[in-house]
């Protein structure tokens, strides 16, 4: 990465998860030197490591607690430590969110902000809180985890353990689960057909939105609820928060564009106090999938110039 975000070498591979932590961490350092390999001449020497990674993690101590993504045995991988024990070089860890949050604070749609929230709304929902210029990380580093957020007391059970969370009714993941039981008892006739054709199994949340597009009631009724619960945590958020902006990204959004954000925007007018309602403005993240390669340069120049806790400026 170069100060301007640009990006001077890139090296994507498939995490081995089912072959537990030392694989992954592996696999990292390989797709660190490739990319080292690959880069132009433009590259300076690099100064240290960014890992953008889910959480809840210790951004301090470089540990991730909990990583079902990456298999059972991954949390308390120092995987931080681990890298740079390879790499030769410092390494710092932060949360996904987080990081895609200061990629849109030094280059994308919260330029300028110093106070915003960031939502991503993808296979999950999660989320980063932005103040005065700093990432909140709260005294475990696990603040902003607006995902989590819980919008109905009788709502789904969470892949957390919760109830109602915003992730349980709103992600991609919740928008899957919805639409392979409408194609199963057959409420749904775009998704009975696609099932017939791919399988039941096939069925993603790409294909409910396609099934709404196709004029699908069900595929559109299924949307609209993901909607609303989306709309109610933005705004409990204003509420909480009273940010200048909230910038959304995640494959969800940028594929629903307005059509997710505008109830956000009608439900913030009429549900938060004025003053804060009137001030925020909710708009589509701008950097798209690379948003964490982006994010790795801000993380990781803060982080070196405080060599402490990472209460992120911008740079």
């Amino acid at each position: 990465m170069l100060p301007d975000g640009a990006r001077v070498g890139r090296v994507a591979r498939p995490t081995p998860v089912d072959d537990g932590p030392d694989a992954v961490v592996a696999a990292c350092v390989a797709a660190l030197r490739d990319a080292r390999r690959a880069s132009t001449t433009r590259a300076p020497n690099p100064a240290a490591v960014g890992i953008s990674a889910p959480g809840p993690l210790d951004p301090w101590a470089g540990v991730i607690h909990d990583a079902p993504n990456l298999g059972p045995a991954f949390p308390g991988t120092p995987i931080a430590r681990l890298v740079q024990d390879e790499i030769g070089l410092p390494a710092f860890l932060d949360r996904d969110t987080n990081v895609a949050a200061l990629a849109e604070m030094t280059y994308g749609a919260a330029r300028g902000i110093d106070d915003f929230l960031y939502f991503t709304v993808s296979t999950g929902v999660g989320g980063a809180i932005v103040s005065e210029g700093r990432i909140i990380h709260g005294p475990d580093g696990m603040a902003g985890e607006l995902g989590h957020l819980q919008v109905d007391l009788e709502g789904a059970r969470c892949s957390c353990g919760g109830v109602g969370h915003v992730e349980s009714m709103a992600s991609g993941r919740a928008l899957t689960d919805a639409g392979r039981q409408a194609a199963e008892t057959g409420r749904s006739p775009y998704l009975v057909q696609r099932a017939a054709t791919a399988g039941l199994d096939s069925i993603d949340a790409q294909d409910v939105a396609e099934g709404e597009d196709a004029g699908d009631l069900v595929c559109r009724d299924i949307l609209s609820a993901a909607r609303r619960v989306f709309a109610a945590a933005c705004t409990s958020a204003v509420n909480a928060f009273n940010p200048t902006r909230i910038v959304v990204g995640g494959s969800v959004a940028h594929y629903q564009g307005d059509r997710l954000l505008q109830p956000a925007r009608d439900a913030v007018a009429i549900g938060t106090f004025r003053i804060p309602g009137r001030r925020v403005t909710i708009v589509l993240a701008e950097l798209g999938p690379d948003v964490s390669l982006a994010g790795a340069y801000p993380l990781v120049t803060s982080r070196l110039m405080k060599n402490a806790r990472p209460e992120e400026v911008r740079s």
